[in-house]
């Protein structure tokens, strides 16, 4: 006797994830070029990231970047190496976004939204400060990840140049999400750290729970 076949509907979802699957194993960080050539995940590359770059400081000159290019007579004061090694990270940055959105959701809080402080959000939404991979989410629904790396090297050339011209297209919107994901990933590595520092309380076996609080 034969085994059942699927239905068509679940192969197409099981083929759906297995293609998945195969696209995050194949992902280069293509991070040998601005950090060591040792073999990372997608977190361990974020927090490289982090270790190089500060966040503000990343995330203000990812700005003057934008301004810059959108000002085609005005040169960046900034060294271009710095740029450009900002321009490398980012790209590794964002691959290592892409596999994010496939991780697991372990570090969302489950608090109602409106508990949620202001200042903490940053650029995040109260339902993306909850649950930040919802940010990886949303921006490799939209753009894939040629389509950030065509924007980093837009903003990176017109930055850097007197032109007569300016960026082509749309470069608010992959702006808006790499800001986002920044945030996001900084949010995730926190929660991240905490949890791993929580130290469980674990009651003795000679006494029960309830005496580990009892006043001695």
């Amino acid at each position: 006797m034969q085994p059942a076949q699927p239905e068509p509907q679940n192969r197409q979802a099981l083929n759906t994830k297995k293609h998945l699957a195969m696209k995050k194993k194949n992902i280069d960080f293509e991070s040998g070029c601005w950090t060591d050539r040792r073999k990372h995940s997608a977190l361990s590359l974020m927090e490289t990231f982090f270790q190089f770059h500060d966040p503000a400081a990343a995330k203000n000159r990812l700005y003057e970047m934008m301004e810059y290019a959108q000002n085609p007579k005005v040169l960046m004061k900034d060294n271009p190496s710095v740029i450009f090694h900002l321009y490398l990270s980012l790209r590794s940055f964002v691959r290592a976004g892409y596999c994010l959105q496939f991780k697991s959701k372990k570090w969302a809080i489950h608090a109602p939204a409106e508990q949620v402080p202001h200042l903490l959000l940053g650029s995040l939404s109260k339902e993306e400060y909850k649950d930040p991979f919802l940010v990886f989410q949303k921006a490799f629904s939209e753009f894939k990840i040629r389509d950030f790396d065509h924007f980093l090297a837009e903003i990176v050339y017109f930055s850097l140049g007197s032109f007569n011209n300016v960026p082509e297209g749309n470069i608010v919107t992959p702006f808006i999400h790499l800001n986002k994901m920044l945030d996001a990933a900084q949010l995730i590595l926190e929660r991240r750290k905490r949890k791993k520092n929580e130290v469980p309380v674990v009651a003795s076996s000679n006494q029960p729970p309830d005496s580990l609080f009892a006043p001695s």
